[in-house]
């Protein structure tokens, strides 16, 4: 991606981008495993059950508005297989 007309500086999104791109090339699954844990862990630590309701109705609200009534049978008779 070229630079932007930003007297030649980066953007972020640019630089974000880039600095994924080195960090992936750096660092191997568990890395980001490791990190997820820990986010995850701190998220528990400093949210509360109410936090959890909220962003599964989100999710579960979001999910209803792009996917019909198929899609809810076909993930139901999938069940708990893996």
């Amino acid at each position: 991606m070229a630079r932007n007309q930003n007297q030649g500086k980066m953007s972020r999104e640019e630089a974000g981008r880039m600095g994924g791109e080195a960090t992936s090339k750096k660092h191997n699954k568990e890395f980001y495993q490791e990190i997820g844990k820990k986010g995850g862990e701190a998220t528990a630590n400093s949210h509360d059950k109410e936090f959890y309701q909220e962003i599964g109705k989100k999710g579960g609200d979001a999910t209803a508005e792009s996917h019909d009534k198929n899609f809810y049978r076909d993930i139901g008779r999938k069940g708990g297989r893996n």
